[in-house]
């Protein structure tokens, strides 16, 4: 079977991973401004829930199913992804500010909802529907934390009363839907690829599909910091890991009661490790520098072999 169509894919998915990101930071960052929403605000729900739509929309398919043995697993990996692998490209790419709210609120919650799913997968052997029912209410409960955020820190800016509400809102879906696109168009191109070079399906699942699934977050956190929207790149990352634990496993959990295999503890572990990494270094500095990306890279490289490894 010939590759170049599977390339030509690859291609077309790249394009529309990087124009869609393009056009939906943009589309956010006005919308913020035009309701006096603050960038980390609009990073944490829209961005976030957006860049995690794929992961929402496979788990909570598969709970419909029945089939949800592996929804803890690949809301813990891309969760781990997230931070190390896409945090530490964009810091590189960009020096990213962290804004204190981030570091005092948002951080340390990311880490106790890990400790809590973490917790609560072992109590019983598996996540049933109370434990369900109490991921959401924290999820409500950060919702109301952002509501006041937006009460307490609102902004203003002259430039979206220029440009037309229908604009803004034709960006930020239009580039939604392109990143979403573009993401399974890619994921699907490299897999055939990876399977025609006879690659395994374990190590494709751990490369090709993993990094496919975050490939939304990627280029959304990275064009923010490249466009000096950082706010929205950390926002992005953070709501991203919250939006999994809270909503994806909270709703999933609702469905159907999932399984806890023991397999996940070292992840989540590890999971938990990585936002510790993300606030202690956001705490020394304020702000995440290419020696700190690089730190996170390294980090995952020495997670990816592990478990490889194991």
């Amino acid at each position: 079977m010939s590759l170049l169509p599977q390339f030509v894919f690859l291609v077309i998915g790249f394009v529309l991973l990087i124009k869609g990101a393009d056009y939906f930071v943009e589309g956010a960052s006005l919308i913020a401004s035009k309701f006096g929403i603050p960038q980390i605000v609009i990073g944490l729900t829209i961005v976030a829930c957006g860049t995690s739509a794929p992961e929402a929309a496979v788990s909570i398919s598969a709970a419909f199913k029945g089939t949800v043995g592996i929804t803890v697993g690949n809301i813990v990996g891309s969760n781990i992804m997230n931070i190390l692998l896409i945090l530490g490209i964009t810091a590189i790419v960009a020096k990213v500010p962290i804004k204190e709210g981030t570091v005092k609120v948002e951080m340390p919650f990311v880490i106790v909802i890990s400790g809590v799913l973490l917790v609560l997968g072992l109590i019983q052997g598996d996540l049933s529907r109370i434990d369900g029912a109490i991921m959401w209410i924290f999820f409500l409960g950060f919702f109301g934390y952002l509501i006041h955020l937006t009460r307490k820190d609102p902004v203003e800016d002259e430039i979206p009363h220029l440009v037309p509400m229908w604009k803004m809102i034709v960006y930020t879906i239009g580039g939604l839907i392109a990143i979403v696109w573009g993401s399974d168009i890619t994921v699907d191109a490299a897999t055939e690829i990876a399977k025609a070079l006879h690659v395994t399906d374990r190590i494709i699942g751990l490369t090709v599909v993993a990094f496919g699934t975050s490939l939304p977050e990627l280029v959304t956190s990275v064009t923010a910091a490249m466009k000096g929207k950082t706010e929205i790149a950390v926002g992005n990352i953070v709501g991203s890991n919250i939006f999994n634990i809270l909503f994806v496993v909270g709703t999933v959990a609702l469905i159907h009661p999932i399984p806890f295999s023991m397999q996940f503890v070292p992840d989540l572990m590890v999971a938990i490790f990585a936002a510790v990494i993300l606030w202690v270094l956001s705490i020394r500095d304020r702000e995440l520098t290419k020696g700190n990306g690089t730190v996170m890279l390294l980090c995952y490289v020495a997670y990816i072999i592990q478990l490889v490894l194991r």
